[in-house]
């Protein structure tokens, strides 16, 4: 087979204002402030590679996926030689500006079974709760990332929304599974703290966490176990080895350093959706959070006491918690949409997008709507047809591995993306090599611009149409029949 060269540069952080510091999200500018080791001061960024290095493995991207990459690897084959390289900081990504909301697969039964048949996909659910536990082992370790493991809570805020859970229900108790329990309004209101809450279901196993504490931790971890990390690092191409099919495959970053290594792995989430490969399998949309100042005294004057995730059920999912300090944290989906994958400063921070979010969070929170909004951010989602990850070799280069298209949806599933990638670098043949999220058949969008034109039409009308449903009003005809032209799970499934 021939290999090409893949050229990263144009869906990149940076392709787009560069030389602009990134606005950062409000849990990043925390946890940079979280000492390193116990009792060490923050060491500060790492330093870009320079010049030619080498490594029996290379890791795009310094989120969740990339260093559980290099996490799993180093603990199957500790001589191993990994090096990650990151164009920002670890976490400067998705993995440091979600809503920091850990909940298992279940509520994703249905799309995982269309892609990867019902055994396999009970089987990832299962992985999934797990997944969790591995979570709450590196806390009890003393691995500090605010977890809370208080449930997810899976709501209606309007009376449209009621039972938009109940297929999950049906589905999930079909197969075996059991994590979830119904709650009445009064019990929604009285874990929530709002009224506004008209029923929902709560998965006993969910919680909450601080992000980029986590991703932060992480990054230690991997330091300690010897993985070379690279921050600043840039990667414009991935060219082919020269010679037999087991060549070395070089990474070259923007500085023109370069990394040989026999395997690559991409693990840049939306960033990758510029690739050809990515173009037509995955877009790329804003989800917009707010963060208000400090008032624990308030939440806990209207019974908000815990740190459950919270999300509701319309397609610009709205999602929240309280966090351990006493802020609210508070996001909606469906923001900005990327055309042809590339991801510029705007997915950073949107003001319009930022007074969407405040308007939905006054409205669920009616009695703190004077609580200041002290800090507003962006973030990209890769999100896919089926709503599940992408995993498997570039055609391009098969020495070139990919875990993208979490679809909002992996700050506890990227632990089982790294054990997967993990075991396709080291040519495992195990449960998750053979996992039926490697190698998918290709479920596929209409090509930019034609996706990102049609995009625009239907978040328009999906966003008129949860404007009338929170106010009370029934939805025109004409915008409820394009909002179901959302790309989406399958029916019955949660939207976050």
């Amino acid at each position: 087979m021939r290999r090409e060269t893949i050229r990263l540069g144009g869906g990149m952080r940076g392709d787009e204002g560069a030389g602009a510091p990134p606005h950062r999200s409000l849990w990043l500018l925390e946890s940079l402030d979280v000492p390193d080791g116990p009792g060490a001061p923050f060491s500060g960024d790492l330093s870009p590679l320079l010049g030619a290095a080498r490594a029996d493995v290379a890791i795009v991207g310094g989120g969740y996926v990339g260093l559980w990459t290099a996490l799993e690897l180093k603990k199957r084959e500790p001589a191993l030689e990994v090096a990650l390289l990151e164009g920002d900081v670890c976490g400067g990504g998705a993995s440091g500006r979600n809503g920091g909301q850990i909940h298992s697969w279940w509520e994703r039964l249905g799309g995982l079974s269309a892609v990867c048949g019902t055994e396999e996909a009970v089987r990832l659910a299962r992985a999934s709760e797990e997944a969790l536990d591995v979570l709450q082992r590196l806390s009890d370790d003393g691995l500090d990332f605010d977890l809370r493991r208080d449930g997810w809570v899976w709501t209606a805020t309007t009376p449209v929304q009621l039972g938009a859970w109940e297929q999950v229900l049906e589905r999930v108790a079909r197969h075996g599974g059991s994590p979830y329990e119904r709650l009445t309004a009064e019990q929604v209101a009285e874990r929530t703290g709002s009224p506004v809450h008209l029923g929902g279901i709560w998965e006993r196993t969910g919680g909450t966490v601080h992000p980029a504490k986590l991703v932060r931790g992480l990054r230690r971890l991997a330091l300690e176990a010897g993985v070379r990390i690279h921050e600043h690092t840039r990667v414009r191409a991935i060219e082919p080895g020269a010679g037999a099919p087991g060549a070395v495959t070089r990474v070259v970053t923007e500085s023109g350093a370069t990394l040989d290594a026999a395997r690559v792995v991409l693990a840049s989430g939306a960033w990758a959706a510029a690739l050809p490969e990515f173009a037509n399998r995955m877009f790329v949309v804003a989800s917009d959070v707010i963060a208000t100042r400090r008032a624990p005294e308030r939440l806990d004057a209207i019974g908000w006491d815990d740190g459950a995730a919270i999300c509701d059920s319309q397609m610009r999912v709205l999602y929240y918690q309280r966090t351990p300090e006493g802020r609210v944290v508070f996001g909606r989906g469906g923001g900005a949409v990327a055309l042809n994958g590339r991801i510029g400063r705007g997915f950073d921070r949107s003001e319009r997008f930022a007074r969407d979010a405040t308007q939905a969070f006054r409205r669920v929170y009616p009695m703190l709507a004077d609580l200041a909004i002290e800090q507003s951010w962006s973030g990209p989602v890769d999100r896919t047809l089926a709503h599940v990850p992408l995993f498997g070799r570039l055609r391009a280069n098969p020495s070139v591995l990919y875990g993208v298209g979490w679809s909002g949806s992996g700050v506890a599933q990227s632990v089982i993306g790294g054990r997967i990638l993990a075991s396709l670098a080291l040519d495992a043949d195990d449960e998750w090599s053979r996992s039926g999220l490697v190698d998918q058949p290709p479920l596929t969008f209409p090509p930019d611009p034609i996706r990102w034109a049609g995009a625009q039409l239907v978040r328009s009308a999906v966003q008129r149409k949860a404007r009338a449903e929170d106010a009370g009003r029934t939805p025109r005809w004409i915008d409820r029949r394009i909002a179901a032209l959302t790309p989406g799970l399958p029916e019955g499934e949660g939207r976050t």
